[in-house]
């Protein structure tokens, strides 16, 4: 997405048994230093298995914590760029974790995450969503997808986006082509603003996706009016970006205490906390945090566990965030 970044900050996490020793934003974003949880806040290991939510399209099952590639994974060639990033990536396969988001337009983190994946012998385990981003027409689509599949070092992916509703007719009808070839298994569209939701409803009702890409939080909940009921109605699977609100939600509570019953849904940061909230909307199926610290991809990974948050709980995030 164009001009998004989002933060996220962790408490000290101890090492999980699997090799999940050592967030940021839901695409589009860079990494920031993490913020300390407060003292009475005590950092528990990874205990999976993640929570999974169906695509109404196909049943087909999907771990509710996925991850972003914008800012995070554009190092180009740099060697140490890209080491954490081998990290992260580990952390997440070993997890559980699968929906990968990205897109041709994110200079070079379809480079880097495609070497990776190859290096981890890991496509398999990995649901790979990018986009058709900026062009128009069917001839400068299928060329864009056609150097993604090159970049990522794959024959196909799983999803395939439309991105911020550009020339949406054609491109659609392009990745719905692409689909019908086994490229891709599923289509999309996204948008990254609530002024953009508008719109992205119209689109959806003509062009009925399989999935729809926004972003939400508990301070951006306008999807909870427009998208999240379509969705449900369409049957729509649905994606969520910049949760963190380009880490401005993250900064604002870097120094405060969590709530008292934050350890009733197993969390022990305020990134958990406002993943749970984002993952307790029925209608969303994941989430998508990214980071280049393995560390934040572990706290990302956590929220995807155990308890989400009841109606008290989400208006008391709300109030506490406001």
């Amino acid at each position: 997405m164009a001009n998004r970044r989002e933060f996220i900050s962790t408490a000290t996490l101890t090492a999980a048994g699997i090799a999940l020793a050592p967030l940021v934003a839901c695409s589009q974003e860079k990494p920031a230093a993490s913020a300390a949880a407060p003292a009475s806040a005590a950092a528990k290991p990874f205990k999976g298995p993640l929570l999974t939510r169906a695509v109404p399209a196909t049943g087909e099952k999907i771990p509710v914590i996925g991850m972003g590639t914008s800012g995070s994974f554009e190092v180009g060639t740099d060697a140490g760029g890209r080491a954490p990033l081998r990290e992260v990536l580990d952390t997440f396969v070993n997890a559980g974790g699968s929906l990968i988001d990205t897109a041709p337009t994110y200079s070079t983190a379809e480079d880097v995450l495609g070497d990776l994946i190859a290096d981890a012998k890991a496509r398999q385990k990995l649901f790979i969503a990018t986009k058709l981003s900026g062009v128009s027409g069917r001839e400068e689509g299928l060329a864009q997808f056609n150097d993604s599949l090159r970049r990522l070092k794959t024959d196909k992916v799983e999803l395939l986006q439309v991105h911020n509703l550009r020339d949406t007719a054609a491109q659609i009808a392009l990745a719905r082509e692409l689909k019908q070839q086994g490229k891709t298994r599923y289509v999309g569209l996204t948008h990254y603003r609530e002024d953009g939701q508008a719109q992205l409803a119209d689109e959806m009702r003509q062009f009925k996706p399989d999935w729809v890409q926004i972003n939400y939080s508990p301070v951006s909940r306008g999807a909870e009016k427009t998208i999240f009921p379509l969705a449900k109605e369409l049957g729509i699977a649905v994606m969520i970006n910049r949760a963190f609100e380009d880490g401005r939600l993250i900064s604002q509570m870097r120094d405060k205490p969590l709530p008292p019953w934050a350890a009733e849904v197993g969390a022990d940061s305020w990134a958990q906390l406002i993943l749970k909230y984002v993952l307790s909307q029925p209608e969303v199926t994941v989430v998508i945090p990214a980071t280049s610290k393995a560390r934040h991809q572990l706290d990302n990974l956590k929220a995807g566990t155990g308890q989400l948050l009841d109606a008290k709980q989400r208006d008391a995030l709300v109030a506490a965030l406001a």
